[in-house]
């Protein structure tokens, strides 16, 4: 069986007047995510994860924010499609590991959904994706709520026969 594995790290900025999308959730909060899509900060460290490990560069290749075509588009979306490319290349979800590091608001109550849209979105079983959240006590700029980072970790196999199944 063939593995590949790549990580992901994407950090957006908190701001009012947008919403705070995150996992394919909207999460109730004074601030969201500033971006060019809807700047789910969760999936796009996901999808580059995805992307690096099929060595297909990282969502800014496949999505510039100079492409008026993705201005306000969903992640998940966007995720889709990396799962369509992943697809193409041989390969399916082993397993998706991600920390989301934010101050507030507290998601554990939003957890259960995000791994749901975007176990949906990859096209695996709920049970090859975590998500966790942690602060991180204050410090850096997660710490003083100026933005959220998310670092992911994805392991790839070799489709099956059965791949249809996804």
């Amino acid at each position: 069986m063939a593995l590949r594995i790549g990580t992901g790290y994407d950090v957006h900025r908190l701001t009012e007047g947008r919403p705070l999308i995150l996992g394919g959730v909207d999460i109730p909060h004074d601030k969201g995510l500033l971006g060019h899509s809807d700047a789910d900060v969760l999936v796009h460290a996901v999808m580059d994860a995805i992307l690096g490990a099929l060595c297909l560069g990282d969502i800014g290749k496949h999505f510039p924010d100079t492409d008026p075509a993705y201005k306000g588009i969903s992640s998940i979306t966007l995720l889709e499609h990396v799962a369509e490319l992943m697809w193409t290349q041989g390969y399916q979800i082993g397993n998706i590991d991600a920390t989301i590091l934010a101050q507030k608001p507290k998601l554990a109550s939003y957890i259960q959904e995000m791994r749901e849209n975007i176990a949906r979105a990859a096209g695996t079983e709920l049970s090859r994706v975590s998500v966790k959240a942690t602060t991180e006590e204050g410090l850096g700029f997660t710490g003083t709520e100026q933005g959220i980072a998310v670092q992911a970790v994805v392991l790839l196999t070799r489709q099956e026969e059965d791949h249809a199944a996804f």
